[in-house]
């Protein structure tokens, strides 16, 4: 098993942590989010692991992992990231494609490294609570993510208008099969091609717009309904709900920190 970090945004929604340190080097209960998810991938006996850097990718060095810098990071996102790194998608090994600015339990990788599919996306089905913790008005700012009775994943990243069209929320990770890791690549580089993607809006493309591209073409994509074990640091609302309720003991109600 291989790992691609995606961890080349600067958060400008986590100024002015992120003043001097990328993103995922913010610390949140004392370690960094990448400290935190390289101690889970290390558990599990993942380690030949690509860091996708950008803002201060100079800082990513020390962690002892190859580091492939995405020079066009503030004009580009995830997407643009991911492919930076193609090279690590070239079918000699399952992929796990993950953000860089979350934080989980090893149960949670446990179960979507457990997934037979050719692509697996992890989804957590209890992040209702999680986003009333964080926000007035879950419905305003959580996507779309809706699964056939099979599991299939049909939609992806969409506004919400109705809770019935969120059976739960894309939690950043994503198994790919070794078979279909090269396939990837022609893909998006189709999609270059596309009225909706033209010219900047294809660098700027989200891996959840990427995902939809992919079942619109029918790739059998498979939801892993997962309750909890995870965190999303988007800003420094979030950073400082998490920090409030670790302090009062309540922060393992969604995720066991280490």
């Amino acid at each position: 098993m291989r790992a691609i970090i995606l961890a080349a945004g600067q958060g400008t929604r986590l100024a002015p942590h992120t003043n001097d340190r990328p993103k995922c080097l913010v610390e949140l209960a004392g370690q960094s989010m990448l400290s935190r998810q390289l101690a889970v991938l290390g558990e599990l006996g993942i380690d030949d692991i690509v860091l996708v850097g950008g803002y201060r990718s100079d800082q990513l060095a020390g962690f002892g992992h190859k580091v492939v810098r995405n020079q066009d990071f503030a004009t580009t996102n995830m997407v643009h990231s991911l492919f930076c790194a193609r090279e690590a998608l070239d079918g000699s090994d399952d992929v796990l494609i993950a953000y860089s600015d979350i934080v989980y339990e090893a149960r949670v990788l446990e179960a979507l490294l457990a997934s037979a599919g050719a692509v697996s996306v992890a989804v957590n089905t209890a992040w209702r609570a999680l986003w009333q913790a964080r926000m007035d008005d879950p419905l305003s700012d959580a996507e779309s993510l809706i699964l056939g009775p099979d599991g299939r994943l049909l939609e992806i990243g969409q506004k919400a208008s109705d809770y019935a069209q969120i059976q739960g929320q894309y939690m950043g990770l994503i198994k790919v099969a070794a078979a279909e890791a090269p396939k990837l690549a022609p893909v998006h580089d189709h999609m270059a091609g596309l009225p909706r993607y033209a010219g900047a809006d294809h660098g700027n493309m989200y891996l959840t717009d990427f995902l939809q591209q992919l079942c619109d073409l029918d790739w059998p994509i498979f939801g892993v309904k997962i309750a909890g074990g995870w965190l999303e640091v988007d800003s420094v609302e979030d950073l400082a709900i998490y920090h409030r309720l670790a302090e009062q003991g309540e922060l393992d109600r969604f995720c066991l920190l280490a």
